[in-house]
């Protein structure tokens, strides 16, 4: 609203070149006297600031400056009284706006206040802008504040302070700014102008479904305020928060129209915690919405978000939503201290998802790390039953039959959804976790199906970064994300952080980029892809790590287009509470291809695929590597692929279905094969040609069968006569049982290509 625009009200003064018989040295007040023809007073035409301007000697303890004619002071019109001063010469003064106030008869009204701020001046000819707003209203940034009794108005300015100083004042503005106040196209209602308090006791929850009910499209303002908020409150409107608010934990605030961070920040008066909790909460419980935005804002994080905690309403969820495009921030506090309970507890293979008789039991988290003799990697408590003095594990123990002293250490991650029963198709997504060495990033809901981690970047986090306790990643997709390591001045056997490791089947982790972790992936679920992902755990003078961890026999997985740069991947059955090998597959379903391998600098002894047996009799059934790139830089290694005997070898008899073909090896001795095409050359007569297969079948195999023998010259006897006779062969032969004889009736001597395979 302007009243100069709307209804033609002037309240601007005149300029002082229309005559200074206006311009009154009092009150302004009809009668008063002048400044016309004052020997100390003149206006100047040209001024090299003002184009035209008064020039004044101050002469009077309070030289008053003021119009005389009347400006009219209406209801709901709060006017911007303005003048630019600057000193000449002599003392220099300090200077403010001044006013009388009256009615409409003459009369004065007193005690009002009648000036504005005071400003010294303290340089000639630097100029300086006084101003102040003069209302009916009492509203903040109000210097005069009239009420309605006053009906006019004489403004101008006050000069105090010493005198004997030369002053010039430039045209004085008076100018209608209402709208500051009344927000120019009234398209909002307030919450107070429906019953709202905002005393920070007073329950404001029916002022603010009343204020939003009625704005009916306009947004709703909540103006300064502290606004308790007792139960949950919806805005189908757009609402801007000038106040703040405060709410119950289990108080749903939901912003329907602007549900993004920024607005729930604003909301809880800056508390970006609050404002993450509360927009989780109310993802989790509105159906106008599917996602919740970050608004690209960074959240600066004192302790863990328990999402649960957070969604307290809810122990389970199944529909789709998303948080995305921010920054969470971990800062220094003691809300991320590891806890660490050490307990006795017992394990049986016939109950091999559950430790039993745990003491201490109460004081064990759930998600905690489970470490103790025969315990594998990453396996962690899933739910505890204190009743029972049970706990549930993750994943089953591999040689922990008996009972001994187990440690439950509990990391602290800036997302934890382990509260949770059940979580399904939770996505996350263009998300930075800035762990600062002091926290890790994301832990899992216990249970739950197609979870999404995409386009995120995991920063330094001090023990993990993507852990899951259960079952929570079953069918999840792990995509285009970086995992940062806070290790990377460690040598890699002194590294402890892992950055993902999953525990159900169906995973897809792909097109991911790790540096320097102990592991990039611990995997214990069957049926999953991994594909397209850098990760690379090398230094200097350390030994190498495996980059990826296969924790099941019966893997059934894809590893493929990776680079898998100065690590290896390590295939156990370390999840086996009876290791041996009895019945089934053994170590089936791997097919690592198209990958490419890459050592620097490495010990001979360093190989690429790693089998690792925990138990008696196992074999490998059905593996395929091919198209693959095998490359040691700055030095050779002996062979790309290797069993850990650590435990016990495996049954080199008993291997089958193993397609080891079309690989590319670059500093590699012993370029291994399977099936392996052999050339021999036999240049002494001999009845039985002994065929070495050079160390070049998978795993240091046994020459199992003979696919084909083909002569490729004549065979010739000691009379070099040629003989026309085929051979038999015999397999497993040598010490190594690596050898093919090739046997023949009588002694010759010739040349011969053979397809030999380590299984059958």
């Amino acid at each position: 609203m302007n009243k100069a625009v709307t209804d033609g009200v002037v309240f601007m003064p005149t300029p002082f070149s229309d005559g200074l018989d206006v311009w009154s040295r009092s009150d302004g007040t009809p009668g008063s006297d002048t400044y016309d023809g004052f020997a100390t007073a003149a206006y100047v035409p040209a001024d090299a600031d003002f184009s035209g301007c008064l020039e004044i000697l101050k002469t009077d303890a309070t030289q008053r400056l003021r119009y005389m004619g009347d400006t009219p002071i209406l209801p709901g019109c709060y006017l911007r009284v303005t003048a630019r001063v600057k000193a000449i010469s002599g003392v220099m003064p300090a200077v403010r706006i001044g006013a009388w106030a009256g009615r409409d008869n003459g009369t004065q009204v007193t005690g009002l206040t009648v000036s504005g701020p005071m400003v010294q001046l303290t340089s000639y000819g630097a100029v300086v802008e006084v101003s102040a707003i003069v209302g009916v209203g009492n509203r903040g940034g109000v210097d005069m504040v009239w009420g309605t009794e006053p009906d006019l108005g004489h403004f101008g300015l006050d000069l105090t302070g010493p005198n004997g100083g030369v002053v010039r004042i430039d045209d004085i503005v008076i100018e209608d700014i209402t709208s500051v106040f009344l927000r120019t196209l009234m398209n909002w209602v307030d919450v107070r102008d429906y019953g709202a308090i905002g005393d920070g006791s007073t329950d404001d929850s029916a002022a603010f479904e009343a204020a939003d009910a009625a704005a009916n499209g306009r947004k709703v303002l909540v103006s300064k305020g502290n606004y308790r908020l007792a139960s949950s409150v919806t805005f189908e409107n757009h609402v801007e928060f000038e106040g703040r608010v405060t709410m119950p934990d289990a108080a749903i605030l939901s912003l329907t129209k602007d549900f993004e961070l920024s607005s729930y920040v604003d909301a809880f008066g800056g508390d970006e915690e609050t404002a993450l909790k509360k927009g989780l909460q109310s993802l989790l419980n509105n159906a106008d919405h599917e996602s919740f935005d970050l608004s690209g804002r960074r959240v600066s994080l004192s302790g863990p978000i328990d999402v649960r905690v957070a969604v307290n309403n809810r122990d389970s969820y199944a529909q789709r939503r998303v948080l995305r495009n921010g920054q969470l921030r971990a800062e220094t506090s003691t809300g991320w201290d590891t806890t660490s309970v050490t307990s006795q507890a017992t394990y049986s293979a016939s109950n091999q998802w559950q430790l039993t008789g745990v003491s201490n039991i109460a004081n064990i988290e759930i998600g905690s790390l489970i470490e103790a003799a025969g315990v594998g990697r990453e396996i962690y408590v899933k739910e505890v039953n204190v009743g029972a003095q049970s706990l549930t594990l993750s994943q089953p123990l591999s040689d922990a039959v008996g009972t001994q002293t187990y440690t439950f250490t509990r990391f602290r991650y800036l997302l934890d959804f382990s509260g949770f029963s059940r979580l399904d198709k939770f996505e996350i997504e263009d998300v930075e976790f800035q762990c600062n060495e002091i926290c890790s990033a994301v832990m899992l809901p216990p249970t739950g199906v197609v979870n999404v981690i995409r386009n995120c970047v995991f920063n330094r986090p001090k023990d993990r970064g993507i852990t899951s306790i259960g079952e929570g990643c079953q069918g999840m997709l792990i995509d285009y994300n970086q995992f940062n390591s806070a290790e990377g001045g460690l040598t890699t056997q002194n590294r402890s952080s892992v950055a993902i490791n999953t525990n159900a089947n169906d995973v897809k982790i792909r097109n991911n980029r790790a540096s320097q972790f102990r592991h990039f992936a611990v995997v214990s679920g069957g049926n999953g892809v991994i594909a397209n992902n850098h990760f690379f755990q090398g230094d200097s003078s350390g030994v190498r790590s495996a980059g990826i961890v296969l924790c099941l026999k019966n893997t059934n997985t894809t590893v493929s287009g990776n680079y898998v740069d100065n690590c290896f991947i390590e295939w156990t059955n370390e999840r086996d509470p009876e290791p041996d090998f009895v019945s089934g597959f053994g170590f089936s379903g791997l097919s690592v291809t198209n990958n490419v391998f890459l050592c620097s600098d490495m010990s001979e002894q360093f190989s690429f695929i790693i089998v690792k047996p925990y138990g008696q009799n196992h074999r490998v059934n059905g593996m395929n590597v091919s198209g693959n790139l095998f490359r040691s830089s700055g030095g050779t290694i002996n062979r790309v692929d290797r069993v850990d005997t650590s435990f016990v070898g495996l049954n080199l008899a008993a291997m089958r279905n193993i397609h080891f073909t079309n690989n590319t090896y670059l500093n590699v001795s012993n370029g291994v094969e399977n099936p392996l095409l052999l050339s021999h050359a036999q240049n002494t007569h001999a009845q039985t040609w002994v065929i070495d297969t050079a160390n070049r079948l998978p795993f240091g195999g046994y020459t199992l069968q003979v696919e084909s023998l083909v002569l490729s010259s004549r065979p010739r006897d000691t009379s070099n006569v040629s003989l026309f006779a085929t051979p038999y062969t015999s397999v497993r032969e040598g010490g190594g049982q690596d050898q093919v004889h090739a046997i023949w009736p009588e002694p010759v001597r010739g040349d011969a290509t053979l397809r030999v395979r380590m299984d059958s």
